[in-house]
């Protein structure tokens, strides 16, 4: 059973009305999809609402944008205050990137090397993937609700935006 036509512009508030008021008219007995919709933020909300299964652009899109995605909130690569930054992008996250500084990163989205975009796509799906797998450990642990409540309590939401917008500092 799928649940579409969301993410198209609507608050995230509206949104989470609308998967409230749907959710529960879903059999529990099948698998239940939302279309387009994903945010870490947002894919935490959806499993805490009974969704199961998820699809979005986001993860590459960001990630060919300079933006990789981290249990803090987004990091945005192309800001100068990554030009020195020696750290990984999320030394919590195994993927190719973890191998480079946050300025190397840096470096590579502001010369238009396309490896930037790549290594931060990579990431962004490894965050992902590596993100459901702990809501599952969660829900089988019996602690999906406090999981939940300490994402939303770390997770800025304050730079999810489209990238394209506030560009100061790109």
């Amino acid at each position: 059973y799928a649940l579409g036509g969301l993410a198209v512009g609507e608050s995230a508030a509206q949104r989470l009305r609308v998967i409230d008021w749907i959710a529960p008219l879903l059999p529990k007995d099948r698998p239940r999809y939302l279309m387009g919709v994903g945010t870490p933020l947002d894919l935490v909300e959806a499993v805490a609402r009974g969704l199961d299964q998820f699809d979005c652009v986001l993860p590459t899109r960001m990630g060919r944008h300079g933006i990789a995605y981290t249990d803090d909130g987004m990091l945005r690569l192309k800001r100068a205050e990554f030009i020195s930054d020696q750290r990984p992008v999320d030394a919590s996250t195994p993927s190719p990137a973890m191998r480079v500084s946050r300025g190397y990163l840096h470096h590579l989205l502001k010369s238009g090397e396309h490896l930037g975009g790549t290594l931060l796509s990579l990431h962004n799906l490894a965050y992902y993937r590596q993100l459901m797998a702990r809501c599952r450990a969660a829900i089988r642990a019996g602690r999906f609700v406090a999981f939940a409540e300490a994402f939303r309590q770390r997770y800025r939401i304050d730079a999810e935006a489209d990238p394209e917008a506030g560009r100061s500092g790109d």
